[in-house]
């Protein structure tokens, strides 16, 4: 019949097995138009039974003729590309280092429909939102959430991280030093990941009302010990400075007690007048240092609130703030210690220095083989120093 092929034993069989076991569906759709060219049957039955069209069938049959069953089934030959490496690496350029309104789009963030509409309209390129994306995936891009950073950077930053250490590695025995924050705690929950059903988006209630509190806390450098004030309802001089308060109170057998905090204006004497006042009655005892400012890494109760909200107040079912504080202090006194969780301060190297000369010289009030220093030797991980 004009228009069919004969095939061997041998390529017969070769596309029997292609047919059957083939994991490529196109392969399986060549094998399966010649193996019926072979056994007779017309164009128009093919296309029929297969789905397919009758250029489809002319093609494979031409090329098995000029080339025989490699010409067919071989490696495909990979498709010469028409765009040059050089637009891709502009497009990458673009979505990395510039942002859409540097090119008079009315947005803040790329798509790939964007950048199709930029290749067209400055350049005359025209692909699809499709070839965008595959070209962006081809240069090892993905699509995520980036990660905030604070772009201002205190030009004092490397000079105060040294005070700070150097006050922590010669802390003498009878000063201790705490690194001190304020959080907000939020009747309207945090939202934060959670286990649901597949295609089911889990709700979480929120209040009519946001009812906030704010707690003065303080982690103390040498066990890492949480302490806490009594909730406020503001975010001011007075939460601070009762804090303080309590810290002079929790801290009564030591001389001076360094307090290390963020640049807040109710923190600083020279811009609050409550402060000064306190500091001129109680400078003796209570010693205010400065972190540098846009740093929140270097405060290690940071990490402490991180753990508060990741653990407690994400998708929080509480119906009353009293509720959700009772929840949050009840978080606090099952695990109170924590882990000075920074790479700023050398923990290791000033509190084994420090443990030495406390267990020399011990502060009036102190008890010098009570838990304190059973806990402290462990918190450092240097086992039973007793």
């Amino acid at each position: 019949m004009s228009g069919s092929i004969s095939l061997c034993t041998r390529d017969r069989n070769t596309l029997l097995d292609l047919y059957r076991q083939a994991s490529d569906p196109q392969l399986r759709l060549r094998a399966h138009v010649l193996l019926l060219l072979d056994a007779g049957y017309s164009w128009a039955v093919i296309a029929a039974v297969l789905f397919t069209s009758a250029s489809t069938i002319n093609r494979w049959r031409r090329r098995f003729l000029a080339g025989g069953l490699e010409a067919v089934v071989g490696p495909r030959r990979p498709r010469a590309s028409v765009w040059s490496a050089a637009w891709v690496a502009l497009v990458v350029q673009w979505v990395t280092l510039r942002a859409p309104t540097e090119f008079g789009f009315v947005r803040s963030r790329w798509t790939c429909a964007t950048v199709a509409v930029l290749l067209r309209d400055d350049y005359g390129v025209r692909v699809s939102r499709e070839t965008v994306r595959r070209w962006l995936r081809q240069a090892d891009l993905v699509w995520r959430r980036p990660r905030p950073v604070l772009r201002p950077q205190d030009p004092r930053r490397a000079e105060k991280l040294r005070g700070i250490r150097a006050l922590l590695r010669d802390l003498p025995a009878d000063e201790t030093a705490v690194f001190q924050d304020e959080v907000d705690v939020n009747t309207n929950p945090k939202i934060g990941a959670m286990w649901m059903a597949k295609g089911q988006q889990a709700e979480v209630e929120t209040p009519g009302t946001n009812v906030k509190r704010y707690l003065a806390g303080a982690l103390h450098w040498r066990t890492g010990e949480l302490l806490l004030s009594e909730p406020g309802r503001q975010r001011n001089a007075e939460l601070f400075l009762a804090h303080l308060d309590e810290l002079r109170r929790r801290f009564r057998c030591y001389k001076v007690i360094h307090v290390i905090c963020d640049n807040a204006r109710f923190h600083d004497p020279a811009r609050c007048r409550k402060v000064q006042k306190y500091l001129q009655r109680w400078g003796q005892r209570i010693r205010l240092h400065f972190l540098p400012t846009y740093a929140p890494e270097a405060n290690p109760i940071e990490r402490v609130w991180w753990h508060l909200h990741e653990e407690i107040t994400r998708n929080h079912r509480c119906r009353d703030i009293e509720e959700l504080l009772d929840l949050v202090f009840a978080w606090l006194a099952a695990g109170s210690h924590f882990n000075i969780e920074t790479s700023l301060y050398d923990t290791a190297k000033a509190t084994r220095a420090l443990l030495q000369s406390v267990w020399v010289k011990t502060p009036r009030g102190a008890r010098s083989s009570g838990p304190f220093f059973r806990g402290f030797s462990h918190f450092l991980g240097l086992g039973n120093l007793a």
